[in-house]
């Protein structure tokens, strides 16, 4: 009996022993996981929760560590359309009358000025215009000598009335037929002036009204061309802007004096910008949106009517912590970026949960699920591969 009662003391005193440490373990592990809640994760779970790199690694990776600071981001409103140039800024270039293309003076893509010739032609029907004139002008100018002449006689008391009257109806009809012809000649761009020198013009100048470029030549050396035919279209480029459809839903964030940048293959890789001066007041029904006009700041290279225009419409400027889109890895349908710190010779990259907000090129504005200290480290690139270093770690961790 003493000795069964020995061995159960020692048993017993054993067992405390046991209990004691086991308290001593977990009050530590307890305090572990308030001083550190990653450390308290990984023990929990048995995961380990970072990626490890040896100088060597960090180097060849060229890793980029910084702490985070506060970034100007911009949200936007997409809008694609074409480039435009107002009404006033593109004229269409007809003839009066039916006539022959004797000569073509310009090509596509030419610049003109403001008056010159793009062509000549040349009819018959010109001709006679132009005597039609001649006769009228010449009839005027002898009934105005017989209407001052009766005027006179009317005048004196000598005349007669009637005599009088005719005079003077008869030179008013002949000279409102002289004023019409002569405002046909000038619709032909011949001077009247000339004409009635006795000049008859064979061939008659077609002219530019505006400044601009040659868009399209729809005529042939030789071809008759009924009157009011397009021959010409010249546009001024000098006011071509952006004609943006900005649909429904957006409408209500779109204001006149934003700025907006947009791309034209025309000039790739190039930036332009414009400012909004026009908000259209009423939706084109396919798609539902409506115009938004914005003049060119930057005008360079062949801009021209019709090119497709990819634009975003700046909206809000605000300010953020943002982080590079290269810093940050989904993992499980969360986000995170690595925070990170040295080790000895090693470093440590420790996944931290975020949300993301709005992107503005290859940067992006974030928040934390928790809270980080000001002056904490975190890795600005290659995100995904120390995701990927983390996996493998849990991979070949036993729980």
């Amino acid at each position: 009996m003493n000795n069964l009662f020995k061995y159960s003391l020692i048993g017993l005193v054993t067992m405390l022993l046991a209990l004691t440490s086991c308290g001593n373990s977990r009050a530590d592990t307890e305090e572990a996981m308030q001083k550190n809640p990653e450390v308290g994760e990984m023990q929990k779970e048995g995961e380990v929760k970072e990626a490890m790199l040896t100088e060597a690694q960090y180097r060849n990776l060229n890793m980029k560590i910084d702490t985070l600071a506060q970034r100007v981001m911009k949200q936007y409103v997409e809008a694609n359309g074409q480039l435009e140039v107002p009404p006033q800024n593109e004229a269409t270039i007809t003839t009066v009358v039916g006539a022959n293309v004797v000569s073509i003076e310009v090509i596509e893509g030419d610049k003109v000025s403001k008056g010159q010739t793009v062509a000549y032609l040349s009819h018959p029907n010109i001709i006679q215009k132009q005597t039609d004139y001649l006769n009228a002008y010449s009839n005027s100018q002898f009934l105005m000598k017989e209407f001052e002449r009766q005027k006179t006689l009317y005048d004196a008391g000598v005349g007669s009335g009637a005599n009088f009257q005719k005079a003077e109806a008869e030179y008013r009809a002949s000279q409102s037929l002289a004023k019409g012809l002569e405002a046909q000649l000038l619709q032909l761009n011949i001077a009247a002036s000339g004409v009635r020198n006795g000049t008859i013009y064979q061939q008659v100048p077609l002219r530019s009204p505006i400044e601009g470029f040659v868009q399209k030549v729809a005529i042939k050396t030789g071809q008759y061309v009924e009157p009011q035919t397009d021959l010409f279209e010249i546009v001024d480029t000098h006011h071509v802007h952006a004609d943006l459809m900005v649909f429904e839903k957006d409408v209500y964030k779109v204001n006149v004096g934003q700025q907006v940048s947009f791309n034209v293959q025309s000039i790739p890789g190039k930036e332009l910008t414009a400012k909004i001066y026009s908000v259209g007041k009423t939706f084109e029904q396919n798609p539902k949106a409506i115009h938004v006009h914005a003049e060119i700041e930057n005008k360079e290279g062949q801009l021209i009517p019709g090119m497709y225009v990819e634009g975003r419409i700046e909206i809000q400027n605000f300010e953020t912590i943002a982080v590079p889109e290269s810093a940050i890895s989904s993992n499980e349908g969360k986000k995170y970026i690595f925070r990170a710190d040295r080790e000895g010779n090693d470093w440590s990259f420790k996944p931290v949960e975020i949300t993301t907000g709005p992107h503005e090129g290859d940067w992006v504005a974030i928040s934390f699920v928790d809270s980080v200290g000001p002056n904490t480290t975190f890795a600005y690139n290659n995100a995904y591969y120390l995701m990927a270093q983390m996996k493998k770690g849990d991979a070949g961790h036993s729980h």
